[in-house]
């Protein structure tokens, strides 16, 4: 661990100490010796890290642990982080010091009132911030749930009913279809294009649809489109499909989960029914979270109260992030805002990336060309081929991109390798491209 990472986890774990006598002494905070000598040691132990954070030292220090057996993470502070499914949810400093005053279990309960709901709580004002991100998404209503497959569950579980079809493209997280499995569905693929580009052909779903009819005797009861998917990062034309579907009454249930919080989203514009986001792969939150925004129409079916107990809405189970990931989210909203209006800037950087990757031997970027997204899933054949025989086998990789600065590669793999640039410099981009180009020329692969 670098010195002055350290140094900083140091203070910040002092503070922490001297935060847990204040609580142990409220409300007069009246000290005993004891207590007095807990806390003039965690300031010395400020005051020593604030001297190394001063000189700016540099050099390797033993990692700290946050409590035994549990080492501080330190992967944003040490390395450029390239993880495909984190760039998007790298808190901003305003949600890091929110999570912190918030960290305890029921923390935003504490003026909750009838009917006893998150999206009712004024103190922090929760309120106010489901009106905002349904206005943000270009939706009408909105809901906090943890992560977008627990969105997909409420969807399906308030539509499908068992032997309805689901359309699904064939490049669906596995949880859409566990969504539908638990619903009881029948789920029909939309077929792709296969390697190199897997495009969707909006007009598939159409063609789907009424194959389905056919079969069935009655259309599908819902239609999933991944906005961007997950394996190789295309940008779906989601409008195209939304025309499609409409013309046969089908609704769309569009995810969002690589899209809305990093790019321009307007469920709206794009004529989603129900829109799933992901607080933690890109809304700048911590996870587990997710948001379920609807449209009108739909809102009383999929936000319906319980007939047990007055003002609980059943697909939520009454309450869904009850503490610090929710008034976190909402700390970050301002940024997530301001940072969609980049986005041009953003997908430069990935194409700029892919760019330069092509230039290591016969490396191949996979999905549709150029990039409309900063998801990157890269073909390495010559990195493949050197891992055979590797005595670190595939792991090789992982481990020079490492020593070189670069984290977050899946461990163990080279042939296909997924990338993320959201959030990261030029800077570091460039450094990105330098360190794959200097582990091609280490094992002999050409780059041109």
């Amino acid at each position: 661990m670098d010195v002055k990472v350290r140094a900083l986890y140091e203070a910040l774990f002092a503070l922490e100490d001297v935060r847990q006598v204040l609580r142990e002494t409220t409300p007069d905070h009246t000290l005993t010796e004891q207590q007095r000598t807990v806390v003039l040691k965690a300031l010395e132990r400020v005051r020593e890290a604030l001297t190394v954070l001063e000189e700016w030292r540099s050099g390797d220090a033993p990692p700290i642990q946050s409590a035994p057996g549990i080492v501080a993470r330190s992967v944003e502070e040490e390395y450029v982080s390239v993880q495909p499914i984190q760039r998007g949810g790298v808190l901003p400093p305003e949600a890091r010091k929110t999570l912190t005053a918030y960290c305890d279990g029921y923390s935003v309960c504490d003026y909750c009132l009838p009917p006893f709901r998150l999206d009712r709580i004024r103190r922090p004002n929760l309120m106010e911030f489901h009106r905002e991100l349904a206005e943000f998404l270009g939706m009408d209503e909105a809901r906090l749930f943890p992560g977008a497959r627990r969105c997909f569950q409420a969807v399906m579980s308030s539509l499908v009913k068992p032997g309805d079809t689901v359309l699904v493209d064939s490049l669906s997280h596995y949880t859409v279809y566990l969504a539908a499995e638990q619903a009881g569905a029948r789920v029909v693929e939309v077929p792709n294009t296969g390697y190199p580009e897997y495009r969707v052909d909006p007009e598939a779903y159409g063609e789907k649809a009424d194959e389905v009819e056919r079969e069935t005797g009655k259309p599908p009861v819902l239609a999933v489109l991944s906005h961007v998917d997950y394996k190789v990062g295309n940008l779906h034309d989601a409008k195209r499909v939304s025309e499609t579907l409409k013309d046969r009454g089908i609704p769309l249930l569009l995810n969002c989960a690589y899209t809305a919080g990093v790019m321009p989203v307007d469920g709206r514009e794009l004529g989603a029914d129900f829109l799933a986001a992901s607080g933690h792969k890109s809304f700048a939150s911590p996870a587990p979270s997710g948001i379920l925004a609807v449209r009108e129409e739909w809102a009383d079916r999929v936000f319906r109260e319980s007939r047990f107990r007055e003002g609980k809405e059943v697909e939520l189970l009454g309450c869904t992030l009850m503490g610090g990931v929710a008034v976190a989210m909402m700390a970050s909203l301002p940024h997530v805002k301001e940072r969609v209006g980049r986005w041009a800037e953003e997908v430069e950087k990935a194409r700029w990336l892919v760019s330069e990757l092509e230039k290591i031997g016969r490396s191949k970027q996979l999905g549709v060309k150029p990039k409309q997204h900063t998801l990157i899933c890269m073909e390495f054949p010559d990195f493949h081929e050197v891992s055979k025989k590797h005595k670190r086998r595939g792991y090789f990789l992982y481990e020079e991109l490492r020593r070189r600065g670069v984290f977050g590669l899946q461990p163990g793999l080279t042939r296909r390798v997924k990338l993320n640039t959201y959030g990261l410099s030029w800077r570091q981009v460039r450094h990105v491209a330098e360190a794959f180009k200097d582990v091609a020329e280490k094992y002999g692969i050409p780059v041109s």
